[in-house]
C-alpha cells in the first residue's frame, strides 16, 4: 500500500522526509496540528450552510470569493475569513514539509466540507467513496501535479476514513492504459466556455482513467486497499492525482488544493504525465 509517514508535529526530525514520501505516492500525516476555529466559527459546523446541490463550500484565495453557501452578508464574510486562514495554514505547512516546492506552488481553491461523506447520494462517476485519482473535467491541470492538504476539525471526535489502494500510479496506469485514448486537443472546449483552460491530451487520459475505474464495480471490489483513519486535529497531505483514494466517511474538514509543475519535483519522472507519456510513447501536453 501507499507509504504513510506519520509525524508528531512539525518539530518531528523526520519532517523533511515528507517530500520524498509524497513523490513516491505516499501520504504525510501530521498529528497534533489542529486548525483552530476562532470564537463564533463553530456555528459554521453544520451542513445547513451549504447551498442547494453544492457538495462543498469553496473559497478562491486570489479573489476572496466564497461559493457554495447560502450565507450572506456578515456571516458570509466571516466564513470567507475562516477559509482564508486555512489557506494560509496550508501554505505555511507545505513550507515546512516541502520547502523546495515553494516558488513553484500554484494555489487553487480552498474548500470547507461540513456535510457527512457517507450519506451523499450521487452517481458512481461523482461518488468519491469509490477509488479514484483526481481529474477535473472543467478545470484541466495540463500535466501539473494536484497536491492537496486536508484537516479534520470535527468537534465530537469523528474520524475521517479513507481507503488507499496498494498499487502505485505506474502499476495502476499499466493495468488500464490499453483502455484509454489520448483524445484530441481541447482548445474548442475552452473557446466555448466548457473548460477553464485548455484540456490537453493528458487531461483527457486522466479523465478516462477516473471514469473507467469508478464505473468498474468488479475492479473496485477486487483492488487491494488499506483503510486509513484521520482523527480530529490531524492534517494529511497527498498528491491526489497519483494516489488511488476513496473518502468513505467523516464530516467537517478543510482542504486546500495546489498545482505543482512536474519539473519542480525532485523526481519529475514520477509525475503522472511523465509516466503516461512513457507508457503511451507520445507527448500528452
Amino acid at each position: 500500500m501507499a507509504t504513510v509517514l506519520t509525524l508528531d508535529g512539525l518539530e518531528d526530525p523526520r519532517v523533511l522526509e515528507g517530500q520524498g514520501v509524497l513523490e513516491r505516492d505516499g501520504l504525510v500525516v501530521i498529528r497534533g496540528l489542529p486548525f483552530s476555529l476562532e470564537p463564533g466559527e463553530a456555528e459554521f459546523l453544520t451542513p445547513e450552510i451549504v447551498a442547494g446541490d453544492s457538495k462543498n463550500i469553496s473559497y478562491e484565495p486570489s479573489s476572496g470569493q466564497v461559493g457554495g453557501t447560502r450565507l450572506e452578508g456578515e456571516a458570509r464574510g466571516q466564513l470567507g475569513a475562516m477559509m482564508a486562514r486555512y489557506s494560509s495554514f496550508a501554505v505555511a505547512l507545505l513550507a515546512k514539509i516541502a520547502p523546495a516546492y515553494g516558488p513553484s506552488l500554484q494555489m487553487r481553491r480552498t474548500s470547507f466540507r461540513p456535510g457527512p461523506v457517507d450519506t451523499r447520494v450521487m452517481s458512481k462517476r461523482k461518488d468519491d467513496r469509490r477509488l479514484h485519482v483526481d481529474a477535473f473535467p472543467s478545470n484541466p491541470n495540463q500535466g501539473r501535479r494536484i497536491l492537496r492538504v486536508f484537516t479534520n476539525v470535527h468537534p465530537q471526535g469523528l474520524e475521517r476514513v479513507w481507503e488507499v489502494a496498494e498499487d502505485d500510479f505506474e502499476a495502476y496506469a499499466r493495468r488500464w492504459i490499453a483502455k484509454v485514448k489520448p483524445g484530441s486537443d481541447g482548445a474548442l472546449l475552452e473557446a466555448i466556455g466548457l473548460t477553464k483552460g485548455r484540456r490537453t491530451r493528458y487531461d483527457s487520459v486522466m479523465l478516462q482513467l477516473h471514469d473507467k475505474t469508478k464505473l468498474d464495480d468488479a475492479w473496485q471490489l477486487a483492488e487491494p486497499k488499506a483503510r486509513l483513519q484521520f482523527p480530529p486535529g490531524s492534517t494529511w497531505i497527498v498528491f491526489t492525482d497519483s494516489v488511488l483514494h476513496a473518502a468513505l466517511s467523516g464530516q467537517h474538514a478543510f482542504e486546500q488544493t495546489f498545482y505543482l509543475p512536474p519539473d519542480a519535483m525532485a523526481e519529475p519522472a514520477r509525475a503522472p504525465v511523465r509516466v503516461l507519456e512513457r507508457l503511451m510513447g507520445q507527448p500528452l501536453v
